[in-house]
């Protein structure tokens, strides 16, 4: 029996060990290592297994962390993390308490770069190779970034800087045609041409930005991998290596359906399959609430218009692509074009449903305001992901959007408190509002099985009160709101409160603000946002504008960054979870 060679590796010093023809080896041996634990913990899949060898390559052939290595989002850096002193945590990853899921500056030297968002890596890198320049630091910089990722206009705008200077760069192409989902685009199909042989001047697009271009190789072919660096060390300025790899490879099954393994939860380590959950008559999942219902507002109007930056499947535009394909569109990692296209297409009339992660929204703040308020264009924003999200931890909290939201004029901003909501603001958000809307709704499923009712048109700008009180007034907002009817069915004092659904942050429903603090001595709002700037902030704006005296206590994200865990764990830590508002009610 063969000795174990990644059992002796804890660091790239270790690595370098080996023998060239040990790698081989090595390299299966890392890609059975993560599909052991992924297939326990769960986790991102595919992007890892596609780039093991090229993992190994870069760490064998640079002397990280001296040489200064950046993954673009991350996904793909299981490998890297296993190699760089985490093999003995790599079972923590993505839980409370444990490792990141994504490259993380606090967490490893290994790791120079934080990352979790797309497209970033080049950039990063330029800025550490011109700093190494003005320093007098002989180091390579290595950006690893995939084919979907490079399509994104920030990835242009380092390769657009980095070809007028003399900086050693090295960026690494890993192009294995998907993202999450599939890749689009005219670059996407350039760079299948590229592959094929059917471009005759295939180096024309890089070479013209000044760089040195090499490739495409073939990415699991370690060996020529580890040539083709050495080779490219030696090379003074940018350069640019395009490599073709396989997501999922080594896993027949991850190789088959690249989009359900990008990160498939527990599966069958050595057949693959996918464990279902024995999930019975649930409530469906918000997005799909979303992607359902858009197809059927499509169906009856004509103007309807689906727009998503590369998450087709995780926001469920997909059945609107499919349904209607000529008025659905992928633009690909690409929000700021999604925004502003959105609201090029509100200029002529059209109903646009712009779907974006609230922690993507933020890549696009600059046009949300330019281009989509300050012309008051009705741009429908459907911000999936809101609230916290649990295991991407903190680069993915949709946390913010309330707050950095809230600040912009002609924005109206809704939290549907449930599935039955969400539908009917998305039917509300098409009859007309004159105005642009962002309508948040969390990950995951909601409550209520039955929930494709009859269409109601939303007043906008209006509360309702849910339960009445003696006492004390609580606001929620939007479906956090759930964890206080279940707290309210563990104290014995639930008579004192009253509950109002304050599913619009703005416009506000001052009216019955007035109300509220007229009638309540203590008033608490409740929000899965950050509390600095939000729902909460905005109740007490409004009582330091009219002068009450009222009580308030906030509840909500603390003033730091969320790590990863459970929403459920999250949401304790915030202190807004079941048990924890059980608590402070009882207090009252």
């Amino acid at each position: 029996m063969r000795e174990n060679l990644l059992a002796h590796i804890e660091f790239p010093s270790d690595l370098r060990k080996l023998s060239m023809n040990q790698l081989l080896q090595l390299a299966q041996e890392l890609r059975d290592f993560i599909i052991d634990i992924v297939s326990v913990k769960e986790g991102h899949l595919g992007a890892s297994l596609g780039v093991v060898e090229l993992t190994i390559a870069l760490h064998y052939v640079f002397n990280t962390p001296q040489d200064l290595l950046v993954w673009d989002v991350g996904h793909q850096a299981y490998g890297h993390k296993i190699l760089t002193g985490r093999k003995a945590v790599f079972h923590t990853n993505r839980q409370l308490n444990g490792i990141s899921g994504f490259p993380k500056r606090s967490e490893s030297e290994f790791d120079t770069f934080g990352v979790g968002h797309s497209s970033t890596s080049i950039s990063a890198a330029l800025g550490m190779a011109i700093a190494s320049q003005l320093k007098g630091d002989n180091k390579h910089h290595i950006a690893v970034i995939g084919d979907a990722s490079i399509a994104s206009g920030m990835a242009f705008e380092g390769l657009n800087h980095a070809g007028v200077t003399d900086a050693n760069l090295l960026v690494i192409l890993n192009d294995n045609a998907i993202g999450i989902d599939p890749s689009v685009g005219a670059l996407k199909n350039y760079l299948t041409a590229v592959k094929e042989g059917k471009n005759p001047k295939v180096n024309n697009m890089i070479k013209s930005l000044n760089f040195d271009y090499s490739g495409p190789i073939d990415g699991h072919d370690i060996f020529a991998v580890i040539q083709e660096l050495e080779r490219l060390k030696k090379v003074k300025g940018p350069k640019f290596l395009h490599v073709i790899t396989t997501k999922g490879k080594g896993l027949q099954k991850a190789e088959e359906d690249q989009v359900k393994y990008h990160a498939p939860g527990k599966f069958d380590k050595i057949t693959g399959e996918i464990h279902l959950k024995e999930e019975g008559h649930l409530p469906p999942k918000f997005q799909d609430v979303f992607g359902l219902t858009i197809v059927e507002l499509a169906q009856q109007n004509e103007k309807i218009i689906g727009i998503t930056p590369a998450m087709p499947t995780g926001s469920s535009l997909k059945f609107m692509m499919h349904a209607f394909p000529k008025r659905a569109f992928d633009v690909g990692i690409a929000e700021q074009h999604a925004v502003t296209l959105s609201a090029g297409m509100a200029t002529q009339g059209m109903v646009v449903f712009c779907n974006i992660y609230s922690t993507f929204l933020q890549r696009a703040y600059d046009q949300v305001i330019h281009d989509v308020a300050l012309q008051n264009l009705p741009v429908i924003f459907c911000l999936d992901r809101a609230g916290l999200v649990g295991e991407d931890g903190a680069t993915h909290h949709g946390v913010f959007d309330l707050a950095y939201l809230r600040c912009i004029p002609n924005m109206i901003i809704f939290s549907p408190r449930n599935e039955i909501e969400l539908r009917n603001i998305l039917y509300t958000a098409q009859l007309g509002l004159n105005h642009p809307i962002a309508i948040r709704y969390p990950r995951g499923r909601g409550e209520i099985v039955d929930w494709q009712q009859p269409f109601h048109k939303i007043e906008i700008g209006k509360a309702t009160l849910l339960k009445k009180g003696a006492r004390i007034a609580i606001l929620s907002n939007g479906f956090i709101g759930r964890n206080i009817t279940l707290a309210f069915a563990e104290i014995s004092n639930s008579e004192s409160f009253s509950l109002y659904d304050f599913s619009f942050v703005k416009p506000m429903d001052e009216t019955l603000l007035h109300s509220i603090f007229n009638e309540y001595e203590s008033i608490i709002t409740i929000e899965d946002g950050t509390i600095i700037g939000g729902f909460g902030s905005a109740i007490v704006e409004f009582k330091s504008k009219y002068n009450y005296k009222n009580n308030v206590q906030l509840l909500g994200v603390p003033d730091e960054f969320i790590e990863q865990g459970t929403v459920e764990e999250l949401q304790q830590y915030s202190e807004i979870n079941v048990k924890s508002l059980v608590s402070i009610l009882s207090s009252y």
